[in-house]
């Protein structure tokens, strides 16, 4: 039996927290969604995957996260701290695999509508069947994703970090200037340069970073997906211009920013990372979505917000549950 509790907010550290009064309360079990299966009556796009080295990067030549007493500091509550730059990370190679998604029928050279996901690896086989079902229904635009994988390592000190974590077009600059020629080189793929035709997804970090793609580089992404977002002081070293890292998304940057032509679907688990942190910490995962689906909608953007109960970070079962629903409404006006 499936209960849907409709709540208000949660409590942490003894105070009800506001979410948005429209906010969309899921409740176990999670149940996959049925365009996550494969149908054999139905097109199936193609997956083709290829391999990018930090010696051919201009933009991202590759750290790795150092072990020191440095970066062993954590505060009372297990997170780490920033650090200089050069007491965190030091030069390191990489090596990043990349999945393009073809749906079925696209011809050669013609301008595509795209999709970028994070962390690819773990979302291409996902995110294939979810289009698959929903192109063959016309839910969505026939689309290209490149599902790129992060240069590795996690958190502060790490290439991962160093990508999705920064508050900048940095990473925007990559994927535009480096990975997407490399797929039209590869496969004759080429991308609407249309903003509304474009969008970016993530979990975890790597949803942070879909948003910063779009909020930094909006002439190039004016859609996101993101999973567990990853709206907290994780940014290292501090840039004092943002002290707070990606919580100062919803602190000061969305709130005292004119609206931005950005369209985001958001998902938070209630038992997400650090759910039980005080705010002071800069660090709780569904605190700090809240206050950004807040700070969206008191700006005027166009936001839903998914608060899945039980759920944890950048749970499974809720993406395999709520990812073609996502997409179709993300897309729900474009053409088709």
């Amino acid at each position: 039996m499936r209960i849907v509790v409709l709540i208000t907010g949660c409590l942490i550290a003894g105070q009800a927290l506001a979410q948005p009064p429209d906010a969309v309360h899921l409740a176990p079990p999670y149940v996959d969604a049925p365009e996550m299966s494969a149908r054999p009556d139905q097109p199936h796009g193609a997956l083709h995957s290829f391999i990018m080295n930090s010696a051919d990067s201009r933009i991202y030549p590759g750290v790795r996260q150092l072990d020191n007493e440095v970066t062993r500091r954590r505060d009372a509550y297990g997170n780490r701290l920033a650090a200089p730059a050069e007491r965190q990370s030091a030069p390191g190679p990489y090596r990043r695999e990349v999945f393009v998604y073809i749906p079925a029928g696209y011809q050669p050279g013609v301008e595509a509508p795209l999709m970028v996901v994070q962390d690819g690896r773990d979302y291409a086989a996902r995110v294939a069947a979810a289009l698959d079902g929903l192109i063959a229904e016309r839910r969505v635009p026939p689309m290209v994703a490149v599902m790129i994988q992060s240069g590795g390592g996690d958190a502060q000190g790490s290439e991962r970090g160093l990508e999705y974590d920064t508050l900048s077009g940095r990473y925007a600059e990559f994927v535009e200037h480096e990975v997407l020629p490399q797929v039209t080189r590869l496969f004759g793929v080429r991308f609407t340069r249309d903003p509304a035709g474009r969008a970016a997804m993530g979990g975890s970090s790597g949803a942070a970073a879909a948003f910063t793609m779009a909020w930094f580089r909006p002439q190039w992404y004016g859609k996101v997906l993101a999973y567990s977002g990853t709206f907290v002081n994780q940014a290292s070293p501090v840039d004092p211009t943002k002290p707070e890292g990606a919580w100062d998304y919803p602190a000061h940057l969305v709130p005292e920013n004119p609206p931005k032509p950005i369209r985001i679907w958001m998902e938070v688990g209630e038992h997400d990372l650090h759910w039980q942190d005080p705010e002071s910490t800069f660090h709780n995962w569904p605190l700090a979505n809240d206050k950004m689906a807040v700070a969206l909608q008191r700006k005027g953007y166009d936001v839903r917000y998914v608060v899945a109960k039980g759920a944890e970070h950048v749970d499974g079962g809720v993406i395999a549950q709520t990812l073609p629903d996502a997409l179709e409404w993300l897309w729900r006006d474009y053409p088709r």
